[in-house]
């Protein structure tokens, strides 16, 4: 179904990109340090299933309505930064109780963290854009099948970057665990989550396509 020589090409780019820092990883680290090791995974959980959405309309074609209707993106764009903000409230306004001994540490519970991360990305249209923008470059016309093409590619990169987020929410998760045991530290982290959040919105809203 896909051309291997671009599908090898593929892995090697794709694998790049997820190793590399970005809104979704910082996101997460974020998220894991507010609600530990789960939350951090159910986080990066989250938005690996975001961006199998965003896939899915690419391969649909969905996608191409930002190039034709630009206020879309920009609705898009500010609804994302205000539900970061949002977030970020929430982080700043946490003080910082500290868990007990096997205690779940403060912070958003696990169905609570899946649909953060899934809203968070769903509501970043430079996600979108990154589908009907990256995936393209790797799809081979000739073998037809390009939705099936998209999709496979697709499902690579959601893998391959649950995998890399995944581990590093649950690192940043087991780590605020520990270091949430002094108050003053737990408050910082809640401090570093919302920095963290009011940042990315501040990106997504200065930043253009």
């Amino acid at each position: 179904m896909v051309d291997m020589s671009l599908y090898a090409a593929y892995l090697v780019t794709a694998f790049a990109l997820c190793i590399t820092p970005g809104p979704d990883m910082m996101f997460i680290v974020a998220m894991g340090g507010r609600g530990g090791p789960t939350a951090g995974v159910l986080a990066a959980l989250g938005t690996a299933c975001a961006m199998l959405v965003h896939t899915a309309a690419a391969a649909l074609g969905l996608s191409a309505l930002f190039t034709t209707v630009p206020t879309l993106y920009h609705v898009l764009r500010w609804a994302g930064a205000a539900y970061l903000l949002y977030l970020a409230v929430k982080a700043f306004r946490d003080r910082g109780t500290p868990a007990g001994e096997g205690a779940a540490p403060a912070g958003p519970g696990r169905r609570r963290a899946f649909w953060q991360g899934a809203l968070t990305n769903l509501l970043n249209p430079k996600a979108i854009l990154f589908s009907i923008s990256f995936l393209p470059q790797f799809v081979n016309p000739e073998l037809g099948h390009v939705p099936g093409q998209f999709m496979v590619l697709g499902v690579t990169i959601v893998v391959m970057g649950f995998v890399v987020e995944g581990a590093i929410g649950l690192l940043s998760g087991k780590l605020s665990a520990l270091l949430r045991r002094s108050r003053r530290v737990a408050r910082g982290l809640n401090i570093f989550s919302g920095t963290v959040f009011t940042g990315l919105a501040v990106r997504l809203v200065a930043t253009p396509k």
